[in-house]
């Protein structure tokens, strides 16, 4: 499946999805990328933490590349699809592609166990912070701490 991914990567698609549904989506805009670099930026990680932009494979067999995926522990799989569960995820609201971003994707993340998700919208500045919890609203720039301990500034 991630030979498939890559392929799809490398023509200009990303197929991802969650739950059993898939979803092919075009590559992300110039100011989509410049937001998720701002991000990883800013991002404070504890010690031994890392965060990267890779494909994971979720506890339900699902894949998603999200925009960036923080690890509380270096990966060990370098060459397929990661298998450990993110802590967080920081997703970024693409044009035309909001239902997923802001509704299907964060429930997926949470109900596959990551602790917290984090979606921006560079369009209106909202910013949300789902934990199992509960939701936070906020507009953009606000520091958030991760129930990992890290802090990053969206």
């Amino acid at each position: 499946m991630l030979k498939k991914l890559l392929e799809a990567d490398a023509i200009g698609l990303r197929l991802g999805g969650g739950g059993g549904l898939p979803l092919w989506e075009a590559h992300p805009t110039y100011r989509h990328r410049k937001a998720v670099d701002r991000i990883r930026q800013s991002l404070r990680p504890k010690e031994g933490a890392s965060c990267a932009c890779v494909y994971v494979r979720f506890p339900d067999g699902s894949y998603k590349r999200p925009d960036i995926a923080l690890f509380c522990r270096e990966p060990e799989e370098l060459d397929e699809a990661i298998t450990l569960l993110p802590e967080a995820v920081v997703e970024v609201v693409s044009r035309g592609y909001e239902a997923k971003d802001l509704e299907i994707a964060p429930r997926f993340y949470l109900s596959q166990g990551v602790k917290d998700v984090v979606v921006f919208d560079p369009y209106t500045l909202l910013v949300l912070h789902l934990r199992r919890d509960g939701a936070s609203r906020y507009v953009s720039p606000v520091e958030l701490e991760l129930e990992a301990g890290c802090l990053l500034t969206v």
